[in-house]
């Protein structure tokens, strides 16, 4: 399954980037535990901060950024199989969950919850 890792980027961070970035690691701790049971992990940064980037995002939550973080999410989500919507304040992932159970994908919100595909 494609499942994407969903949880706090920049909810209670005051946009600190050192932060975000401890955010943006569990993200991706979470996703080497999806990859370790044998899935393919997503997280939505990987596309949305290098997409900001070559449009001309200057800081975090300008236009271009919001014009990106979002709607790259949704889109990605329609090509996956589930979400593992990690703890955390996030209105971000909390969007995400729903778009995804509107998707009809599966909703994952521990680790334990993901089967193995050896």
């Amino acid at each position: 399954m494609m499942i994407m890792i969903s949880g706090p980027y920049r909810s209670g961070t005051n946009d600190d980037e050192a932060l975000i970035k401890t955010n943006l690691d569990n993200l991706e701790r979470n996703a080497y535990e999806v990859f370790l049971k044998g899935h393919t992990p997503m997280v939505g940064e990987w596309l949305a901060l290098p997409l900001m980037t070559i449009a001309g995002s200057k800081e975090v939550g300008d236009e271009v950024y919001n014009s990106i973080s979002y709607p790259i999410a949704h889109r990605i989500l329609r090509n996956c199989d589930g979400v593992l919507r990690i703890a955390g304040a996030s209105n971000g992932a909390d969007k995400d969950v729903e778009v995804a159970k509107s998707l009809g994908l599966q909703i994952f919100t521990h680790l334990n919850q993901i089967p193995n595909n050896d």
